[in-house]
């Protein structure tokens, strides 16, 4: 893996000022993912998972360490330049779904590509290819009140893999979902990760999510304790 490597982490630690002191929420990480993987940060609340997941994806930077993503050295980027590789590379997923409510179900996936110099007919296609992976091209006019939470969400992949990102981070992208819900999810992603080959990273602690995932990272206190390889995940 390490040469086929598409994030590169060594011994990173970040810390947080906390009053007069410090927290540190990462403490040494040192991990690779390869091209194509589906795999999951997984530990209790505070152990490090979603602050690892933005330093991944550019919204924040190492306090030592190094980050490599796409062979760019998270710590190197200006402002803008973390912007072109978050706008072009990466896309992400939250639980909170942060769908425009004024805007469409087009608009929302299609609101992605408006940084990119793209023709309007090149947005079209790419937007309902985007939509038509999630099941939602008979969505295109409603707005998120007028959809479900499981809909929402699928807007919120769509948004994500409009631009054809290799690397898509999703924050507990089933927490506001039910059973049902979460598995179409899981399974709607577990498709276009095997479909397109891009790498999901997953923030979790739900067991659904778990049972989809080919590698699980276990982080406790900021440190990761363990690191396994799933070989019997759904298809």
């Amino acid at each position: 893996m390490e040469n086929s490597s598409i994030i590169k982490i060594e011994k990173l630690v970040k810390r947080f000022p906390v009053g007069k002191t410090e927290f540190t929420a990462l403490n040494d990480i040192s991990v690779s993912f390869g091209a194509g993987e589906f795999a999951g940060l997984v530990g209790p609340s505070g152990s490090g998972k979603t602050t690892l997941l933005n330093i991944m994806g550019s919204l924040d930077s190492p306090s030592e360490g190094d980050v490599d993503v796409l062979g760019r050295s998270v710590s190197s980027l200006s402002h803008k330049q973390s912007a072109k590789l978050r706008n072009h590379h990466i896309g992400f997923i939250f639980q909170t779904y942060n769908l425009l409510p004024v805007y469409t179900v087009y608009e929302n996936v299609e609101f992605a590509l408006l940084l990119q110099k793209l023709s309007g007919s090149e947005r079209k296609k790419a937007v309902m290819d985007s939509l038509e992976w999630v099941g939602l091209t008979d969505k295109v006019k409603s707005r998120p009140s007028m959809l479900s939470g499981g809909e929402c969400q699928r807007v919120a992949i769509a948004r994500s893999m409009v631009k054809r990102p290799e690397i898509v981070l999703a924050d507990e992208p089933t927490a506001n979902l039910d059973s049902k819900n979460s598995h179409n999810i899981l399974q709607t992603m577990k498709n276009l990760n095997r479909e397109l080959k891009t790498t999901f990273i997953f923030a979790t602690h739900d067991e659904k999510v778990m049972q989809y995932l080919n590698r699980i990272i276990f982080l406790e206190d900021g440190k990761i304790v363990k690191d396994n390889l799933i070989n019997d995940s759904k298809n």
